[in-house]
């Protein structure tokens, strides 16, 4: 399964873990080919620690797992790809990303999909915590269908900024639009992946 793997003189490979929704980048370790068997076998990243020599199933004891979606490997065979569900932080800092720190002079902002992957992680939130003052909160004591109703309200207003050509306003509505939906999908228990699952599909017929 791996005979293509060009592991080093160590017998490893550096591997890069993508969050398989957002696309972001987080955390980069090295596997040697029992790590890479045990994440095929079970499903969920395995890595090999060279500070303690050992093999190491990512969230084992801290509960952060991280559950496979994909695996690949690059054009030289050299480097691996796990694309996962990353379950809690993947930094040992308690960051989500091993990679939240940015040389400011060249940032340029998060991607649609860490954004919309951040937007999701605080709806969740909110409505587990149900906070005090949260709109999110209000919203779910209303009920599912007041939800609902602001997600056709938002899209009326949106429609209707792109009929009457406000740019401006066109954004401000879909951005309310992708809120509420958002709101939506979570308290029907639905997440944005699976929507994306969906289009894939569509795609791939």
């Amino acid at each position: 399964m791996f005979d293509s793997i060009q592991f080093d003189k160590n017998g490893l490979v550096p591997v890069v873990t993508q969050d398989a929704f957002s696309g972001e980048v987080l955390m980069l370790a090295y596997a040697n080919l029992e790590a890479l068997q045990k994440t095929l076998e079970t499903k969920q990243a395995h890595y090999f620690s060279r500070s303690r020599n050992e093999l190491w199933h990512k969230g084992a004891s801290s509960g952060h797992f991280q559950n496979i979606k994909d695996i690949r490997y690059d054009c030289d065979s050299d480097a691996v790809l796990y694309k996962v569900e990353q379950i809690g932080a993947a930094c040992h800092t308690g960051n989500y990303s091993c990679f939240y720190r940015s040389v400011e002079e060249v940032d340029q902002g998060r991607s649609v999909g860490e954004t919309l992957h951040g937007l999701e992680q605080t709806v969740r939130s909110r409505l587990k915590e149900l906070p005090e003052g949260s709109y999110v909160a209000k919203m779910h004591q209303k009920g599912i269908g007041y939800v609902a109703q602001k997600v056709v309200e938002e899209a009326g207003e949106t429609i209707v900024a792109a009929l009457q050509k406000n740019d401006e306003e066109l954004l401000q509505e879909s951005a309310d639009l992708l809120f509420h939906l958002t709101v939506l999908l979570q308290e029907r228990g639905f997440s944005l992946q699976d929507v994306t699952n969906v289009l894939e599909q569509r795609h791939n017929r």
